[in-house]
């Protein structure tokens, strides 16, 4: 029998979190001018993304950690046969990002209000502690990928492992959302917003591919078993 979670794991929420770094950095790149160093007396660069990078994968811990403890009550109560086809929402998942479905995806504007006001009253304080609490609030963000992802954390089997999908997600936003935040404007100039877009979409309708092919043993096709033991 296929077990879901050698699919739903971090090192997949992972690839997710590079699919949807693009989509990160059009949202969150321009947030980092709420917190670049603006005079001399400020502290580095280095040390004020890490800030807010910290506090943004343990507000994503913690969100997952909540999501997977709660799911977990649920997924008790159904048929393991079930669970099995889980990890075919994944593959929708990265569908949605490759079609840009996420536009349609409901977004509450209370919560991306809130985190407006939130950013403007965190960035009068110190660079550091500005970036904290604003990478801490990163969950308020309308986004519909991470959204899906936190919804996700809820199937995720336990506290841990819905904590484990999240920052696995997280950690792989953070590379292209870095250079982003330190190279904004020399970014700007050399990539363009369609170029980034182009890329998104191939490598996430990549990613479908590939999780589809992977989970085709959950379908009954014959020769599929040698496949479900090796890592995504």
């Amino acid at each position: 029998m296929f077990e879901y979670q050698t699919v739903y794991n971090a090192y997949t929420a992972l690839i997710a979190g590079l699919v949807t770094s693009v989509h990160c950095v059009a949202m969150c790149g321009p947030l980092s001018c709420a917190f670049t160093p603006s005079k001399q007396g400020d502290a580095e660069p280095a040390v004020i993304l890490t800030s807010y990078h910290l506090a943004k994968l343990l507000s994503y811990a913690i969100v997952g950690m909540l999501a997977g403890a709660f799911g977990s009550v649920v997924i008790q109560t159904v048929e393991s046969s079930w669970l099995n086809r889980l990890p075919w929402v994944l593959v929708v998942f990265f569908l949605v990002v490759a079609f840009r479905l996420d536009r349609f995806i409901p977004k509450p504007k209370w919560l991306g209000n809130y985190y407006r006001k939130a950013t403007a009253r965190f960035s009068r304080l110190n660079k550091p502690l500005a970036a904290g609490l604003i990478g801490f609030a990163s969950p308020l963000l309308p986004c519909g990928p991470l959204y899906m992802i936190f919804g996700l954390a809820l199937f995720s089997g336990s506290a841990l492992k819905g904590a484990e999908f999240a920052i696995g997600f997280g950690l792989g936003t953070m590379p292209l959302l870095w250079l982003a935040q330190s190279q904004f404007m020399r970014m700007n100039r050399r990539v363009t917003p369609s170029m980034l877009l182009r890329v998104q979409r191939v490598v996430a309708f990549v990613a479908a591919l590939v999780v589809a092919w992977r989970l085709r043993t959950t379908l009954g096709i014959e020769g599929a078993e040698d496949w479900v033991c090796h890592p995504f």
